[in-house]
């Protein structure tokens, strides 16, 4: 086990159709503003930015009761709309949204969780009208990101809501050039690529290792998905998550803080690039951001929402019950998932700090693919797939260095078979999984087992686990 790198060719992933996600610029946007107080001098110039777009009651329908009252849920949806200074992705008429995700913000102001919904899910969508030329929506079992397309954000916000039970109070709607330039204004991300990436689609050449992303380079960075990981759009949601966390730290940080030019910037930017309700405006920013004003990184926590693989709906996934049910009704009584005792056991590394390498050391075509999945499903990230260098490998084994010592025993007890080999040598936290052939697959996963509920908060580091 070297730093992490593989020599064999690797197993390609079932290509899926490509999606853009663009919900983390609006979710950067969210939570920011309710931590960056010190720009409302320019509370005129702000308020000029932002476009509204009316959402009624006739819209919404019967709702679910405000429970946590003073607590703030906002939904985030990303518009991928391709014409003007975004024709150069790809031209299509009218305007997508495929992943959708919701930001909660207490009601003392003093955390935040952001929930992302996989788009390839499959939901009971609802009855939506029709408006703004758009068809409206008849209720059946479809796709959760087809709300959008059928009856807008009016649509998606009454979709989100019957399907969690959450009041949501506002939405916002955020475009690529935007997300250019909120991180051209806060001088770049740090993110930490483990392998070099050439991705002609998503117009991204980057070098291996850690560097700072400015807009163009970030763009990419974020809408690529075959050329990273395991290719699946799960796989992308936890790359973009990381990729929020590392602005969220850039954007509170000193220097951004600090730097009423470089501040203004970011707001400027952000303002410029949303869409959302009327209820929404500045001026309400600009109180959350003064109530919220106290707020770390290390309270700003990012979940995804629990699936797996759908076995009636080839392709797409479904929503794992009742650790779903439980995370929405957690965030609906502004519940932590600590106090919740959903956390799981407190011995162990979350699954979602965890990075694997699957190598398939056996002759059966796609396996490493298929374990990959599985793995996902409960969880893990997935940095790379490929071949063992030498096959067949006859025992399935759990590689680590003394910087995933710790993490090993998590992945241990989700395998049937599998033994643990210290490489004394290596310096990397990621786990080499090689799969033998007496692999038997994934311990069942317990009812009550709510470890899939444990996200990040935005001190974590992407470097980390590279």
């Amino acid at each position: 086990m070297s730093s992490g790198s593989i020599d064999a060719a690797p197993e390609h992933a079932p290509r899926r159709r490509r999606r853009w996600v663009w919900w983390l610029v609006a979710v950067v946007t969210v939570v920011v503003l309710a931590v960056s107080a010190t720009a409302v001098g320019a509370f005129v110039k702000l308020t000029g930015n932002v476009k509204h777009v009316e959402v009624t009651s006739e819209d919404l329908g019967t709702r679910p009761a405000k429970v946590a009252t003073k607590a703030m849920n906002v939904l985030v949806v990303g518009s991928d709309q391709r014409d003007g200074k975004n024709a150069k992705y790809g031209r299509f008429a009218g305007e997508r949204t495929d992943t959708i995700m919701l930001a909660h913000i207490s009601p003392r102001r003093d955390n935040a969780m952001v929930i992302s919904f996989p788009r390839d899910s499959m939901v009971q969508l609802p009855a939506c009208r029709a408006r703004q030329g758009l068809p409206g929506q008849q209720a059946h079992i479809g796709m959760i990101n087809e709300s959008f397309n059928s009856g807008g954000i009016a649509c998606t916000w009454k979709t989100v809501e019957t399907l969690t039970g959450i009041h949501i109070d506002h939405f916002v709607k955020v475009d690529f050039t935007g997300f250019k330039d909120m991180v051209n204004a806060v001088g770049g991300v740090e993110v930490c690529v483990p392998e070099p990436i050439h991705d002609t689609k998503a117009l991204l050449n980057l070098p291996a290792g850690r560097q700072t992303l400015m807009g163009e380079q970030a763009l990419g960075y974020v809408r690529a998905r075959y050329s990273l990981g395991d290719g699946s759009d799960i796989g992308r949601i936890q790359r973009q998550q990381m990729f929020i966390a590392s602005m969220v730290k850039k954007v509170m940080s000193g220097e951004t803080l600090t730097d009423p030019t470089r501040l203004f910037g970011f707001l400027n930017a952000a303002t410029k690039s949303v869409t959302t309700d009327p209820g929404l405006t500045v001026g309400v920013m600009k109180d959350l951001a003064v109530s919220a004003e106290g707020l770390a990184a290390g309270q700003i926590h990012f979940i995804t929402t629990p699936w797996r693989y759908s076995l009636v709906h080839a392709g797409k996934v479904e929503w794992v019950e009742p650790q779903s049910r439980r995370l929405f009704s957690i965030v609906a009584h502004d519940r932590s998932i600590a106090d919740a005792g959903v956390k799981g056991g407190q011995t162990k590394v979350a699954r979602s700090k965890i990075h694997i390498e699957v190598r398939n050391g056996t002759w059966r075509s796609g396996l490493a693919t298929v374990v990959a999945a599985t793995l996902e499903e409960r969880g893990y990230h997935i940095a790379k797939i490929g071949d063992a260098p030498r096959k067949p490998q006859a025992r399935t084994t759990i590689a680590y260095s003394s910087n995933g010592a710790t993490k090993a025993p998590t992945l241990s007890r989700d395998l049937l078979v599998s033994r643990g080999r210290l490489v004394e040598a290596a310096r990397t936290g990621r786990l080499v999984l090689t799969i033998g052939d007496d692999w038997q697959g994934l311990k069942e996963l317990s009812p009550d087992d709510a470890a899939g509920l444990n996200g990040f908060d935005a001190t974590q580091d992407s470097c980390a686990n590279a």
